[in-house]
């Protein structure tokens, strides 16, 4: 067995008494510089990826594309051309309003006796509710609406106008959705706050251990009052009636409203029994 050197390597001492010259040696001797070599140049490839870019951008900056951007000043564009020969265009065809049922009904003049002409009778209600009163009577369209002609102006034809208004909410009518829901003054905590206040907890509810919720459904009237009061949905044993007598001996509320008019609406309030 040979003797090894005092400096000998790992390689040395495995390949010792071996024969050196397959390669496996070799191989075993010049990974280390062959690792660290590749390690290198891919480290190096990595971060010239990373920082290419940027580094692009730093020597070639980008140029600001250029925008032409011109005033146009709308009150100096010339008018569009007009021909002198071309006609002007027709009017348009006169629109043919549909006449309505009329029923005459002529206001009262005071006249001397010999020009008064034969009485005729006022019409009746019946009448007037599928016709208008007028200065004669004629036959129409009963779905036609009325048609309010306009004073002559001194240039040009006649104009009428057909006025449509929208129909005012009834006062009767009594809303479940509106614009602006109705409000107990100083809004829900005030409202609570005075529930609290005023509920007496019946005593039959106390002895029985009664507690939860009593659903009570309301009218708020347009001048904020309590009306209607009933219970939707109730415990019994003396809190139902509890319940209706706190709502009706509430202050008036603010209104609902629709349209910007106040209205009637129906308002549903969950009222708390809850034993301490």
């Amino acid at each position: 067995m040979a003797e090894l050197a005092k400096d000998a390597t790992l390689d040395d001492i495995v390949f010792a008494n071996r024969h050196k010259e397959y390669g496996a040696y070799d191989l075993r001797t010049s990974y280390r510089k062959f690792s660290t070599r590749a390690l290198l140049i891919g480290s190096a490839v990595a971060l010239l990826g990373i920082f290419a870019p940027r580094i692009i951008d730093a020597i070639a900056p980008k140029e600001a594309p250029e925008m032409n951007m011109q005033e146009v000043d709308l009150m100096k564009l010339p008018p569009p051309p007009i021909d002198p020969n071309e006609p002007p265009p027709p009017p348009p065809p006169p629109v043919e309003v549909p006449k309505v049922n009329t029923v005459q009904f002529l206001p009262p003049e005071v006249k001397p006796d010999q020009e008064v002409p034969e009485e005729t009778p006022p019409p009746a209600v019946e009448e007037l509710k599928e016709a208008v009163a007028a200065e004669k009577t004629q036959e129409g369209d009963p779905n036609a609406e009325e048609v309010i002609a306009a004073p002559e102006e001194s240039a040009g034809p006649s104009k009428a106008e057909v006025v449509v208004e929208a129909p005012a909410p009834k006062e009767e009518e009594i809303f479940t959705v509106v614009e602006q829901n109705p409000e107990f003054v100083g809004g829900q905590a005030a409202m609570y706050a005075w529930l609290g206040k005023n509920i007496k907890y019946p005593a039959a509810a106390q002895r029985a251990n009664i507690s939860g919720k009593v659903f009570v459904s309301f009218t708020v009237n347009t001048d904020g009052s309590i009306t209607d009061a009933q219970v939707l949905k109730g415990l019994g044993f003396g809190t139902d009636e509890e319940a209706i007598r706190v709502v009706k001996s509430m202050p008036k509320w603010k209104p609902g409203k629709q349209s910007g008019r106040a209205v009637r609406v129906k308002y549903n309030l969950p009222i708390s029994f809850q034993l301490e």
